[in-house]
């Protein structure tokens, strides 16, 4: 009988994917839970088969350069895969894949949560309450900004985008959104297509950002495409932190030109901006998007679906 292919698992993943982990692969988990460093890839490289790394190990060009020829995959938990050098991987004959499709409701629901918390001063309510400081009503305090029959502007009709779509609708919404193509109607289910990002800013009372970070949307909402969005309009952001130009979106709250933002990622992370704490107009939490134990469960299965496919000879249904 063959030994088990060695996985490492450098996060602490849900407890029922390590125990199903451990039921095909000799499992090596990080319990300390603490991101690893490049030295730490480097050294894991030569112990282990596969490695299930989340978006926090980062496996740039000089990284992979380093690595073991042991290492055959990477097999991510996680949709996104801008902490992976693509091409670098493919040419030392790593196979990577991600976990599509089984996040995107849990991640609707977080950018959905933002959208409510931005548009009605939820910062500001929960700390007035919360500190006893709540002392005052009448019909002019904390009005905020209803969802219902506004129009929501998306950038990245992909799968969470689309579950992001329907939520909205079911708020009324008039749905308009920017993608690289057009969707079938079927997909499209009556929302407005914009091929120019331009064009669907002009329009977006709320705008949400469900696209990947790519060196060609780094800093797509700078001040130039902040300044094209109606007076009044709410930015929310559940994708990545690099999507958006963090003292151009300060700089348009502060002017007023911006009514809020709601964001669940940021370029430095962990962490965030600091600068930020001082506005109670941005509703923030710390990348949670897909924090639900039914998504982290489904995520790590994915993965280790990909990592069976693969130690099978056969071909991941994710590869990359």
């Amino acid at each position: 009988m063959s030994a088990k292919p060695v996985l490492w698992l450098p996060r602490r993943v849900s407890d029922a994917t390590i125990a199903r982990a451990r039921e095909s692969y000799d499992v090596i988990l990080n319990e300390a839970d603490v991101p690893a460093s490049a030295d730490e890839i480097v050294a894991m490289s030569a112990r282990a088969d596969a490695v299930m790394p989340c978006h926090s190990e980062n496996f740039s060009a000089e990284v992979v350069a380093r690595l073991d020829p042991r290492l055959k995959i990477v097999a991510n938990h996680s949709v996104g895969v801008d902490h992976c050098d693509l091409p670098a991987l493919k040419e030392k004959g790593i196979a990577v894949t991600n976990t599509p499709d089984v996040l995107s409701d849990a991640t609707a629901e977080i950018a959905m949560l933002l959208m409510l918390g931005a548009a009605r001063h939820a910062v500001a309510g929960d700390h007035m309450v919360r500190t006893g400081s709540w002392k005052f009503w009448s019909p002019s305090f904390m009005v905020g900004k209803q969802v219902t029959g506004s129009r929501i502007g998306i950038v990245g009709m992909g799968r969470v985008g689309r579950v992001m779509a329907a939520r909205a609708r079911g708020f009324g919404m008039d749905v308009h959104y920017c993608n690289r193509t057009r969707l079938p109607p079927e997909l499209e289910a009556g929302a407005t297509f914009h091929a120019d990002l331009d064009s669907l800013l002009a329009v977006s009372e709320f705008l949400s950002l469900h696209c990947p970070a790519t060196p060609e949307t780094e800093n797509l909402m700078n001040a130039d495409r902040l300044a094209k969005l109606p007076s009044g309009a709410i930015l929310i952001n559940t994708a990545r932190g690099a999507l958006v130009d963090e003292a151009a979106l300060l700089e348009a709250l502060d002017s007023g030109r911006l009514a809020a933002a709601g964001l669940d990622c940021f370029r430095v992370e962990p962490g965030g901006n600091p600068a930020f704490a001082e506005h109670e107009n941005i509703f923030m939490l710390p990348h949670i998007g897909s924090a639900t134990t039914r998504t982290r469960d489904a995520m790590g299965f994915r993965a280790l679906d990909n990592l069976d496919a693969f130690f099978a000879g056969e071909t991941p249904g994710d590869l990359l």
